[in-house]
């Protein structure tokens, strides 16, 4: 059984931990959160100790195998920085929420000492780890599709909320840019356009061109003043478009369609692996982070590690780069 701590007790951090709970290789053993309601009220649901601070959750006699990092802050990631290095320095595995960090430098410092401590360390990229991703994943790495031409991602949401003016690139398109380097691998060049939505502060549209080392061409358009589920594709879609197929992901794993290039006859999958709704993607994502605790998977092949979640971070800041500066970014 793993001993799992979870650290931020928000909406995000009780949806980890009611996957920790259902999953049978894990038991909640310390809750944590410097707001003490939030902290004692999850200790009460989840039946264990609580903690205000990881000093003192550390200086306990509890055991604890691993943590899940789900604090939030500024940009969604300006809190991870501080208790991240805290247990990584306790010798603790952490599963991070995204953005690993909004600041470029705290994110390479957690990883290096995560290397360094030679500790599994990853972040929740859960959109990757949808049945409908990974069959994609197969499909491409077979040869199914062909070679690789385009690899578009669309994601929208409607959320009012001023924030910082990247904001918007910062805290949701983390997700955008793994699921394209999941599928095109590592990017070489950025050009990217924004706009601020009616009223806004914040820069809340993006247009990001990206040229992939191998030569993949891809294409993001993000939005907090668009889309929602009267469009076509809901929230999210990924098309991925090689020289014998196109497929497509809608809504991250709602729907997968296969369309041959020289056929009419498609393959739709609706719902693949069962998965009903995003909120069954932690269930996935979590239950893939307890495998490889579980077979102590090498920290430098855990899949969705903080190391893919620092590459995404560093497509965001070179997208910020490029706009700023009306130039291509080199990475």
């Amino acid at each position: 059984m793993i001993n799992v701590a979870v650290v931020g007790l928000g909406s995000i951090g009780n949806t980890h931990a009611r996957c920790y709970r259902e999953n049978r290789y894990t038991r909640i053993v310390a809750v944590c959160d410097i707001l003490r309601e939030r902290a004692d009220r999850a200790a009460q649901e989840y039946n264990c100790p609580a903690f205000y601070s990881i000093k003192q959750m550390l200086a306990s006699d509890i055991r604890i195998d691993a943590a899940s990092m789900a604090t939030a802050g500024v940009e969604n990631g300006g809190d991870h920085y501080k208790p991240t290095m805290e247990l990584l320095n306790a010798g603790i595995p952490v599963l991070g929420e995204k953005p690993i960090s909004n600041k470029v430098s705290e994110a390479k410092k957690m990883v290096a000492l995560a290397k360094r401590k030679r500790l599994p360390y990853a972040i929740d990229l859960n959109h990757r780890f949808t049945p409908a991703a990974v069959k994609a994943k197969q499909w491409l790495d077979s040869g199914r599709i062909g070679e690789v031409n385009f690899v578009n991602m669309y994601m929208w949401i409607n959320n009012p909320n001023e924030s910082s003016p990247h904001f918007h690139m910062r805290a949701l398109h983390p997700h955008s840019l793994d699921v394209m380097r999941y599928f095109g691998g590592d990017v070489a060049r950025v050009h990217a356009f924004f706009k601020k939505g009616k009223g806004r502060k914040i820069w809340s549209n993006v247009h990001v061109n990206l040229q992939f080392k191998s030569g993949v061409l891809g294409h993001l358009m993000g939005s907090y003043d668009g889309g929602g589920p009267g469009t076509p594709w809901g929230l999210e879609r990924c098309d991925i478009i090689g020289a014998k197929a196109m497929v497509t992901i809608n809504d991250a794993c709602e729907k997968l369609i296969f369309s041959p290039r020289f056929s009419l006859e498609q393959e739709i999958y609706d719902h693949p692996g069962g998965m009903k709704s995003f909120g069954d993607t932690f269930e996935s994502r979590i239950g893939k982070w307890v495998d490889d605790l579980r077979k102590k998977t090498k920290p430098s092949a855990v899949d969705g590690k903080a190391e893919d979640a620092l590459k995404a971070q560093l497509i965001i800041e070179a997208a910020i780069e490029s706009w700023e500066k009306g130039t291509v970014v080199d990475l």
